[in-house]
């Protein structure tokens, strides 16, 4: 596959971001923000991430605008870039993704009548939590994963 990684906003990143993107350099691979969208197979949304308090900023939203205005299919990591994953408001403007990948657990936002056109096929990635540590948060998740690393979760 060609990957081309599209860094948005110039300002210092917090330290995993920083860490993960030096992890790109070192592999060759830079920023490409002049890549037309449109010649892209599938679009990795992960602009912004679950903590979102707002609309998402100028540099973000003219990004989550690009995104939408592709006509690709778009894969959101988490969460769709300007949904409130708590109560899923989408902010303005929040991607229109095919599909969400979300982590762990999901996101109530996620599930949400509002959030729906924005989430697209919802799906669930285990990340090896261990079910102690759902147990010590109280917790009762059952066998997830029984299925599998990743399932889709009807709505």
């Amino acid at each position: 596959a060609d990957v081309h990684p599209i860094r948005v906003g110039r300002g210092d990143l917090k330290p995993v971001p920083a860490h993960q993107w030096r992890i790109l350099r070192t592999m060759g691979l830079d920023s490409e923000p002049d890549f037309d969208l449109s010649r892209a197979d599938l679009i990795l949304d992960a602009i912004l991430g679950y903590g979102l308090t707002g609309d998402p900023r100028p540099d973000a939203a003219t990004w989550i605008e690009r995104l939408n205005a592709s006509a690709r299919p778009v894969l959101a990591l988490d969460t769709p870039s300007g949904l409130d994953t708590t109560d899923g408001i989408p902010r303005r403007p929040t991607v229109r993704a095919t599909a969400t990948l979300t982590l762990a657990l999901p996101k109530t936002g996620l599930l949400t009548p509002e959030a729906r056109p924005y989430v697209g096929d919802l799906y669930l990635a285990d990340i090896g939590v261990p079910p102690a540590l759902y147990r010590r948060l109280g917790l009762e998740v059952g066998p997830l994963f029984a299925e599998g690393t990743i399932i889709e979760v009807p709505r």
